[in-house]
């Protein structure tokens, strides 16, 4: 008998999930099909990220900041090789929610509309966070946090509800040695605040995947097995969760020996995984290898829904310093951009 992957998901979800996929898939069709079209003189070859991705139904995507799209290398880049988008800083809550209870979208609706008005889909981070936090929630405790953050999720996730495709619901709420993250929301709310921010996203915006996001879980170790013991949790007790996000924040050095299993085992679950903040620090072959193998393991996994690099160029990267991008200063490709399209290509 064929395994059902989604067979931990609850009837509702599951269902909303597989309708999610097939309106994916339809229009990563689309998006392959208008590639195909475009560079007819070599179809076996998408020329772009984008492109390339969507021929087996996945998105490349990147971070961006809603104050750079005037800068024409910056809007020219992002509308020629990406086809999803996330915000960098414009959906989380010190930006979303700078007053108790009074919203700014400001931001958040201008990449929304950008994506619409380019066909781009657009991935939500972050819902809940330990950091960038507004002061006034900082200092609040028990029922009061709790009450801020459920209504936070309903407010954004509310607003947001039908243009987003996979939402980063709670971030970075794990230690390296697979405990928890001891922030205020641990603290006040005690281990119930992950599955209650879940159970508010589900009930704001239904259609959307929702997804757990975290670092330093690029391979099988402590705080990858707490996620994973956390999903099959969630899955027993019908907690709704669709997708596991891993940042991979990389160096030209970084071990990715169990990369592919770790992300398997999750997709084991039926959950699907995505790549959702890539950058490699580094140059040349070493930078390029690395990006090749994420990129590679990605392809590897049925579940591996898509790519997000944090970041269009180096020039505003958050590591910039370590030159982690696929594009130059100067919006040049480099090394590691030919590395990654050519395992698209080869995907």
């Amino acid at each position: 008998m064929e395994k059902d992957e989604d067979m931990h998901q609850t009837p509702t979800r599951r269902l909303r999930r597989r309708i999610t996929a097939a309106v994916a898939a339809t229009a990563a069709a689309g998006l392959a099909a208008a590639g195909a079209m475009l560079f007819a003189g070599n179809a076996s070859a998408a020329e772009t990220l984008g492109a390339s991705a969507a021929e087996s139904g996945r998105y490349f995507g990147a971070a961006i900041a809603p104050n750079f799209l005037g800068e024409e290398g910056y809007a020219n880049t992002l509308n020629a090789e990406f086809n999803s988008i996330v915000a960098e800083n414009a959906m989380k809550w010190d930006a979303t929610e700078p007053s108790p209870g009074q919203f700014n979208f400001t931001g958040g609706d201008q990449l929304v509309a950008y994506a619409e008005d380019h066909g781009m889909a657009v991935r939500g981070h972050t819902l809940v966070w330990h950091a960038q936090q507004p002061t006034w929630a900082q200092g609040l405790q028990g029922q009061a946090l709790h009450d801020a953050m459920t209504t936070h999720i309903a407010g954004v996730a509310g607003h947001y509800q039908g243009k987003i495709s996979s939402w980063d619901v709670v971030n970075e709420a794990f230690e390296w040695d697979g405990s928890r993250r001891q922030s205020n929301l641990q603290i006040q709310l005690g281990d119930k605040w992950i599955e209650d921010a879940f159970r508010a996203a589900d009930a704001a915006d239904p259609d959307a995947r929702l997804c757990y996001n975290d670092y330093g879980t690029d391979g099988v170790n402590a705080k990858s097995d707490a996620i994973y013991d956390m999903v099959v949790d969630f899955q027993a007790r019908g907690v709704p969760i669709d997708c596991v996000g891993f940042q991979t924040h990389l160096g030209s050095d970084s071990d990715l020996g169990s990369y592919q299993q770790n992300l398997q085992r999750f997709a084991d679950l039926g959950v699907d995984v995505e790549i959702t903040e890539l950058d490699v620090g580094g140059s040349g072959s070493a930078q390029a290898n690395v990006f090749r193998t994420v990129t590679e393991a990605c392809l590897a996994v049925d579940r591996c829904t898509g790519i997000t690099v944090w970041g269009i160029t180096d020039k505003y990267s958050w590591r910039g310093e370590e030159t982690p991008l696929l594009f130059d200063a100067n919006y040049q490709k480099k090394e590691a951009y030919e590395a990654v399209l050519d395992a698209l290509n080869a995907g």
